[in-house]
């Protein structure tokens, strides 16, 4: 009855077949229980189904009419993506391509084909043992030239053995291009000189004196499996410079970076310092960078400790060979960040409830992201933040006069009384307190404040309502809006626009004879107060938010500015932009 479900319903494996045969002729020979399970799972369709899948794989790298063209179609497949995001506006055969590659589905089937293609699904089993003499130890002889280039390798001393180790292989350095030196093995020699009892400074004197072909005499280690990429992409909030960071293990590693920079990380396996590179920097070797677990500690660690402490050992000076000292780095007394003190501002219209303290405390370090394509007929919220009177409700009144079919802004709610000339839902749309009140209680508002005894706010429903009509919708809110609108649902661009050097900014609002936004009863010219006062809340909002804007736009001649505007706003329309990952999913 067996053989005859297995003759029709699948193709069973005989492999299984016969171990299930053997299994009846042993039954006698163990416990009734453990056959029968183990019997129901070999007789099971689903491992069947599954062994003859691999099976089936698995003849991809025997037979040569089933080889593959190439095993990184996915990576193909973004880089066309590329490529199409800058011509798809031509034709709609264009278009039509660029929006079947985004499609999911396709993607992740590249990434199937890969995955077989570089044979990831084979199992890692580790070597099999060598048999030798108890007391005889393997050895290995490695030369490398050495050049300008770092080794791209740390060593360290072990703290259990007193024994000279690779403690760290850097991606794409000469000793990882090498694929002979791996992290864990044992420095015995180094150009003959044997290394036991010194210290890894001692090996860098020992480097450092060396000329042409350096020769290495290691001891394997027990675990030595090729190093792998991680895929992962984050955007720095921070600026990092390892030239000035004592506790860096090697200087000449580090990789220096700006706030901003979308970096690939492609080792995370060390908790204090991660390998990485800069995203447009592809076949560069990778650096060293402070984990996010480091830095949120160096951080905290600066805002409780002014007076800062020294390591019990900081790390050598490093050449081709870079040293890790003992044990894991204490909190470093980095350089603190200079706060800005709470400017002097008049009210311009509405004050949001402040949250400035709870704001300061949030640590940004790094944020993982994804490359956001852009959709046809689905625009993201263009979001300008600035200082009051900088001048960002002017640029937003212009884009939106360019077109404004396309550009549209959400009409303001208000519990104020109309005015004589006012249309309801132009102006503004006018509601009684009580309903206001309830729905800022719910969390409607992106915004929201009180001026004069009156509620002011813009709905999030607004801004829906004006993102599903495919419109662009244009907003200029206090900046801590960011906090409300930075979703995965509105994924709006944000654009931090500053005022220019004081002396700039006076000489550009006196030429163009702008107004003050600080005195609504009298139409008068800025104070030297308000412009100091303008710069030291854009200093603040850079300070608190400066992380999350995707661009930062100064605002010298207006002319300029909004010209800039409009590039940045073109491409968002036409260019995959870096974006959390969390809005790509």
């Amino acid at each position: 009855m067996l053989e005859a479900v297995m003759a029709s319903d699948i193709n069973w494996d005989p492999a299984l077949s016969k171990l299930i045969s053997t299994l009846k002729e042993s039954e006698n020979l163990s416990n009734d229980q453990e056959i029968d399970f183990l019997k129901a799972l070999l007789e099971s369709k689903e491992l069947n189904a599954l062994v003859n899948v691999h099976t089936k794989v698995a003849k991809v790298g025997r037979d040569d009419r089933l080889a593959p063209v190439l095993s990184t179609s996915a990576q193909v497949l973004y880089e066309v993506l590329e490529q199409l995001s800058q011509h798809c506006h031509l034709n709609d055969d264009c278009k039509e391509a660029f929006h079947l590659l985004q499609d999911s589905h396709l993607q992740h089937l590249l990434f199937a084909h890969d995955a077989i293609a570089q044979k990831d699904f084979y199992p890692h089993l580790p070597e099999a043992p060598v048999e030798m003499d108890e007391d005889e130890e393997t050895i290995k002889i490695v030369q490398l030239v050495k050049s300008n280039e770092p080794l791209g390798a740390t060593i360290k001393t072990d703290e259990e053995s007193g024994k000279i180790i690779i403690a760290r292989i850097m991606h794409g350095g000469a000793a990882d291009r090498s694929g002979l030196i791996h992290v864990g093995d044992e420095v015995i020699e180094v150009n003959n000189i044997n290394v036991e009892g010194k210290t890894p400074g001692d090996v860098l004197t020992i480097l450092q004196n060396s000329e042409g072909t350096i020769t290495f005499k290691l001891v394997p280690a027990d675990n030595k499996g090729a190093q792998r990429e991680s895929k992962v992409r984050v955007r720095a909030h921070f600026d990092y410079n390892p030239d000035v960071d004592p506790y860096i293990p090697c200087k000449e590693a580090g990789l220096a970076f700006q706030r901003g920079d979308v970096l690939h990380i492609v080792a995370q396996d060390d908790a204090y310092w991660w390998q990485a590179r800069k995203e447009h920097e592809r076949s560069a070797r990778a650096g060293l960078i402070p984990s996010r677990a480091l830095q949120e500690r160096r951080i905290l660690h600066d805002r409780t400790q002014k007076n800062g402490t020294d390591l019990d050992s900081k790390p050598g000076s490093c050449a081709s060979l870079c040293t890790t000292p003992p044990g894991s780095p204490r909190l470093p007394a980095s350089s603190s960040t200079s706060s800005c003190r709470q400017p002097k501002t008049k009210k311009i219209m509405y004050d949001l409830t402040e949250n400035d303290d709870f704001d300061r405390e949030q640590i940004a370090t790094y944020e993982e992201v994804a490359k956001l394509y852009p959709r046809p007929g689905v625009f993201r919220p263009i979001v300008l933040i600035g200082a009051p009177g900088v001048g960002r409700n002017e640029l937003r009144r212009r884009l939106i006069a360019r077109d404004p079919e396309k550009f549209r802004s959400p009409v303001p709610y208000t519990t104020r009384p109309m005015r004589t000339g006012e249309v309801a839902g132009r102006e503004y749309i006018f509601v009684a307190r009580e309903k206001m009140d309830a729905d800022i209680e719910a969390g409607k508002f992106v915004e929201h404040g009180e001026y004069k005894g009156h509620l002011y706010g813009t709905s999030a429903e607004s801004v829906k309502s004006i993102v599903n009509a495919g419109c662009v919708c244009v907003l200029s809110p206090h900046y801590q809006a960011i906090k409300t609108l930075r979703t995965a649902q509105l994924k709006p661009f944000l654009i931090h626009v500053k005022p220019p050097e004081l002396d700039i900014l006076k000489a550009t609002r006196t030429e163009a004879r702008a107004k003050s936004t600080f005195d609504e009863a009298n139409a008068r010219s800025f104070t030297d107060e308000e412009f100091e006062d303008m710069i030291k809340s854009a200093e603040r909002i850079d300070f608190l938010y400066g992380h999350f804007f995707d661009v930062e736009l100064v605002n010298g001649e207006l002319v300029n500015a909004f010209e800039q505007l409009v590039q940045n706003v073109q491409r968002l329309e036409n260019e995959p932009v870096w974006a959390p990952s969390m809005w790509v999913q």
